[in-house]
């Protein structure tokens, strides 16, 4: 398995092969591996940097905005000379300087009912950190219907949210856990509420080290589990979830595995 590498990509994946749960196997696995990335923002850009770091093999980012000087407080991916350039332009060459040996797609759009399921059928895993409810529920309709893993994170001022959507292999989705339309949906965003800027650090860490994970099937999956964080207090906080047997978007197809339910305000994306 490691002659398949070269002589770079062995020194560059050394401590990942080193490990038992990964190895050459696991490397290999991840580099022919492709995650969708919905959202090169706050959390966008940490989840982007360590995916590429880790050697999956193809990278697909969905943006539609520009690089504005108030994101570089937390969106590491760009930089101060890339203000007024699209945030996939900047993002690609920072991801291909890191690490030139994976592909990186870019998708300049908004994500609608039309185009979301077309484009992530063509990936095998899928991480939402974008920055509206509408785009959240139509990711994770997409999702449900090709059946592809969404990792999703949410950050809101001092405080983040993360959990895996599976339905298909027990648990909810994220319709399941925040049944609100996008109209009703709780929480202000990032430039109406503020973010503390490391704190997307950390929830973007965490999606990407759920993402290789579900990549590798390794550890114990946060489907149907919500991790909760409130960094004032430095404290974590996992519950369980419930499928809901009549959602309508996934049919509580994973209701046979529920757990106690608690309903959650739905946060602020990143």
């Amino acid at each position: 398995m490691i002659s398949q590498f070269s002589e770079d990509e062995i020194q560059r994946y050394s401590r990942h092969i080193l490990l038992p749960e990964v190895g050459g196997i696991g490397q290999m696995a991840l580099k022919g591996a492709s995650v969708l990335i919905i959202g090169a923002g706050g959390l966008g850009s940490p989840t982007a940097l360590y995916l590429a770091a880790a050697g999956v093999g193809r990278i697909g980012l969905v943006d539609d905005d520009v690089v504005e000087l108030s994101n570089l407080q937390r969106q590491i991916l760009h930089a101060t000379a890339d203000v007024g350039r699209r945030k996939i332009d900047s993002a690609r060459a920072t991801l291909e300087a890191l690490n030139p040996g994976i592909v990186v797609e870019t998708h300049p759009q908004r994500l609608d009912a039309i185009s979301a399921e077309g484009l992530i059928s063509q990936y095998d895993l899928v991480c939402d950190g974008c920055d509206n409810f509408a785009t959240r529920y139509v990711v994770n309709a997409a999702c449900v219907k090709t059946r592809k893993v969404l990792v999703s994170a949410a950050v809101q001022r001092f405080e983040g949210q993360l959990s895996t959507f599976r339905p298909w292999r027990g648990g909810p989705c994220y319709h399941c856990l925040y049944p609100q339309t996008d109209g009703e949906a709780s929480g202000l965003s990032c430039g109406e509420a503020g973010v503390f800027g490391a704190v997307t650090g950390v929830m973007g860490t965490l999606q990407a080290t759920e993402a290789l994970k579900e990549l590798l099937n390794i550890g114990e999956s946060m489907a149907g589990r919500l991790l909760m964080w409130d960094a004032l207090r430095t404290r974590f906080t996992t519950i369980m979830l419930e499928a809901d047997p009549n959602c309508p978007v996934c049919g509580g197809m994973g209701a046979e595995h529920a757990h106690t339910p608690q309903q959650q305000a739905a946060p602020s994306a990143g």
